[in-house]
């Protein structure tokens, strides 16, 4: 918790409401069950009502995300961002944002709320960290009737591109459902380069790049149209593991209307039926085996998704109101990247890399509750903390001590 209150006190944000992000990140490190008022009231000393209360407050999360993503990943380590959206279970009629979202678990819409998160990974480290989240307004809230989702996506890595450009990134992974015209100019006018993933019917055709025949007219840019079943136009990269290779080609998209560099990843490994993927890149100078790596490490993302709804209340929220549910979501996966970060520490100073997140709440809450004891038995501090049996309580329940 030092580095937080570093971080914290270097921000300039009223006295209050730092003491209350302390014991709010404390708190939901210790809890066990829902993120919800009453209950973080029971293991803390503030009442729920100053939850309430507080949750309506206005703080830059991004601000101290950013600040906290530049104390754990080296400078030197190579880096993108990553975005992707979530579906979040919510019932009722007057909360904000209700509408009908899609939902992977049941692969099919429902109603209920969708959060985006924009997170920058750690390509060195395999590890993505949130930067920014907000929650996706509902179609009737979203704005003209022009813009859509994509809008909004686009929307947030504007508000987020200085933060961006601070880290270095040039790269932003998505999954196929950001494959859209709409979505890479967008990303193209604001100075990045997408990596995403393509249909795999996708229209394509290759380049032609033989000599300008002698006729009248513009010289011919394309040479037909590409049939996956045939690789002798494609370049082999490399066999990523027996059966499993890298074919690349830089080919024309008459959709997206511009040229990408394709990888073709080919699974021979069940001999009855070939498998087959396509990534993409709008950089045509990108190795295309950073174009496969970085579309692997976007999926650090999803477990972002999954660690914050198993672990710091992701999906939790009693509120209703904009500005609390925005509170709530960035506690959440701000609380995240703090647990993540003392993870990475202990992994980096220990030959063990055995380690998890929920390892990290049981030592947590294990310390919290010998500390209750100490206080309310009055114990001497000093000389229990110092006994070997003590750190063996704290990692009472962890995967790994």
């Amino acid at each position: 918790m030092e580095t937080i209150k570093l971080i914290l006190s270097q921000m300039s944000i009223p006295k209050p409401q730092l003491k209350f992000l302390l014991i709010l990140f404390s708190t939901i490190m210790i809890l066990r069950g829902r993120m919800n008022y009453r209950n973080m009231s029971r293991y803390s000393i503030l009442h729920e009502k100053s939850f309430s209360r507080n949750f309506k407050k206005p703080f830059d999360f991004t601000e101290l995300n950013h600040r906290l993503i530049l104390e754990t990943i080296p400078e030197a380590n190579k880096k993108m961002a990553a975005i992707d959206a979530s579906f979040v279970p919510k019932s009722g009629k007057h909360s904000y944002g209700i509408d009908y979202f899609w939902s992977g678990v049941v692969g099919k819409s429902k109603k209920g709320q969708e959060i985006s998160s924009l997170a920058i990974v750690d390509l060195d480290y395999n590890t993505a960290y949130n930067l920014s989240v907000e929650q996706t307004p509902s179609g009737s809230e979203i704005g003209k009737k022009e813009e859509n989702r994509i809008d909004f996506y686009l929307q947030q890595i504007q508000r987020n591109q200085n933060y961006l450009c601070a880290h270095c990134i040039l790269y932003i992974a998505t999954d196929g459902f950001y494959s859209k015209t709409r979505f890479i100019d967008g990303l193209v006018g604001l100075g990045f380069h997408q990596v995403g993933r393509l249909r795999d019917d996708a229209n394509l055709r290759y380049l032609y790049k033989g000599p300008h025949e002698k006729r009248k007219g513009a010289k011919k840019k394309y040479d037909g149209k590409v049939k996956y079943e045939d690789l002798s136009r494609w370049q082999l990269v490399s066999e990523i593991e027996p059966g499993v290779s890298l074919y690349t080609a830089d080919l024309n998209s008459p959709h997206f209307k511009r040229n990408l560099r394709v990888v073709y990843l080919l699974d021979q490994r069940n001999s009855k039926k070939y498998r087959y993927a396509l990534f993409f890149s709008i950089d045509l100078t990108l190795d295309p085996v950073d174009i496969f790596n970085m579309y692997r490490a976007r999926f650090q993302i999803e477990f972002i998704f999954r660690d914050a709804k198993q672990f710091t209340g992701l999906t939790d929220c009693q509120a209703r109101s904009k500005e609390a549910l925005n509170f709530h979501f960035n506690a959440s996966l701000t609380t995240l990247n703090l647990l993540k970060k003392q993870e990475r520490e202990q992994a980096e100073n220990s030959n063990s890399k055995v380690c998890s997140i929920a390892s990290w709440k049981a030592r947590y809450f294990n310390e919290h509750l010998l500390d209750r004891f100490i206080s309310h038995l009055d114990l001497n501090p000093i000389f229990i903390k110092n006994t070997p049996q003590y750190e063996e309580l704290i990692n009472y329940g962890a995967i790994s001590a």
